[in-house]
């Protein structure tokens, strides 16, 4: 079994600054992508990221992103499942704004 391995925020930045091949999957839903992203990630809400790997299916790295790390483990944890080499944005882009980039907006899920 293929496990998920954990990326923090400036790790990411790093990966991204060095311009590696990473694919970039936000499961957050619609209207929280719409407040917050980091620049060139796709939208696929959690509900529909197995259904929908065969659009990110030769992708050779994959960060999957959320709010808070939590959505994202388990999204990373079925596609590590399906074979993909996957992390899990630890913190997600609560922790981005915080760490990286404090012109992403930070937001409460409950509005």
């Amino acid at each position: 079994m293929n496990s998920v391995k954990q990326l923090q925020a400036i790790e990411l930045k790093k990966k991204l600054d060095n311009v590696e091949d990473i694919f970039l999957l936000d499961v957050r839903e619609p209207w929280e992508f719409s407040l917050a992203a980091i620049d060139g990630s796709e939208n696929f809400p959690l509900a529909e990221v197995v259904d929908r790997q065969q659009e990110y299916a030769f992708e050779e790295e994959i960060v999957v992103i959320c709010h808070y790390g939590e959505r994202s483990q388990r999204a990373a944890q079925e596609l590590a499942e399906c074979g993909f080499n996957v992390h899990n944005l630890v913190g997600g882009i609560d922790a981005w704004s915080q760490v990286v980039d404090p012109n992403v907006p930070r937001y409460s899920p409950n509005g």
